[in-house]
């Protein structure tokens, strides 16, 4: 019976040593993404517009920022969108709308977009009514 109590006990240190038991991870992945008009699809904009997304994503409950200035107008909208660098896709999770700069908010989120967002297949896109499809976008990444 000792061998076995003290085999468990060596067995529950191991896995806690290697971050598997008692919520080890729960910190989540840190996302990030810097928004800009020349970013936007197919072509960048006249807009002057910058903005700023960050997040964490534990599991599939994501806990976002949002930040913007310099818009052309009040923006209508903020959503992340499903798609590579370079191409358009569907909204996955809106954000806001109307939105103010410092938005922020927690959502879960299905497992495909949890996928992309720690993969860099999901971009930012905030909307105003002069720049309907997208005024600044940005590429979401991993955060170091």
């Amino acid at each position: 019976m000792r061998r076995i109590i003290a085999a468990a006990t060596a067995l529950t240190a191991a896995l806690v040593m290697a971050g598997v038991v008692f919520g080890a991870g729960s910190a989540g992945t840190k996302l990030t993404a810097k928004l800009n008009n020349a970013q936007e699809v197919p072509k960048p904009n006249a807009s002057g517009g910058s903005g700023k997304f960050t997040g964490t994503l534990t599991g599939r409950s994501l806990t976002w920022k949002l930040t913007f200035t310099h818009l052309s107008g009040p923006a209508t909208a903020a959503h992340i969108h499903l798609a590579k660098r370079g191409k358009a896709g569907p909204v996955a999770v809106p954000l806001c709308g109307p939105c103010r700069s410092g938005v922020h908010g927690k959502t879960t989120v299905p497992a495909n977009v949890a996928r992309a967002l720690k993969t860099g297949g999901a971009y930012v896109n905030v909307h105003t009514a002069k720049n309907a499809n997208g005024e600044i976008r940005g590429q979401i990444k991993k955060s170091s």
